[in-house]
C-alpha cells in the first residue's frame, strides 16, 4: 500500500510525480496489468517456462573478447 503526504510547499505536479514514481517502485502497476485479463493456469505454465528458456540462453552466452 502507497502512502503519500503532501510536503509542506509542495505543488500538486510535485506530489503526483512522487506518487508515480512510489507506485512504480511498490509493483502496483505491473501487478495491475497483470491482473487485468484471466490467465489460465496452462498458459501461465507456459509463459513462465519461456522466460526461464530465454534467461538460460543469456547466461549461456558467453561474451567474446579479442585479446590479440
Amino acid at each position: 500500500m502507497v502512502k503519500l503526504r503532501l510536503r509542506e510547499n509542495e505543488s500538486v505536479n510535485e506530489a503526483v510525480r512522487r506518487f508515480r514514481k512510489l507506485v512504480e517502485h511498490a509493483g502496483i502497476k505491473k501487478e495491475m496489468r497483470k491482473r487485468e485479463f484471466y490467465e489460465k493456469p496452462s498458459d501461465q505454465r507456459r509463459r513462465d517456462r519461456r522466460r526461464a528458456e530465454m534467461r538460460a540462453r543469456r547466461a549461456n552466452q558467453q561474451p567474446e573478447f579479442n585479446l590479440s
